[in-house]
């Protein structure tokens, strides 16, 4: 099974590519059982979505007159 480290290392990979299938299998057998590293992916949700915001809220304004 996988280490909480571990876990939290794959859900960053899988914010920027795809995961292969052991490695998504792995960390979905360890987040049914792992409720700290369940939070950890709905924060790590929520940041990438606010700096998203962030980026485009930036690139309106420096596109207005």
């Amino acid at each position: 099974m996988l280490s909480c480290a571990e876990a939290t290392r794959l859900m960053s990979d899988a914010m920027e590519r795809p995961l292969p299938v052991k490695d998504r299998l792995s960390l979905n057998v360890h987040l049914a059982m792992c409720k700290g590293c369940r939070n950890f992916g709905t924060q790590l949700q929520g940041l990438r979505k606010v700096a998203r915001e962030y980026v485009r809220r930036t690139e309106d304004d420096s596109r207005a007159p």
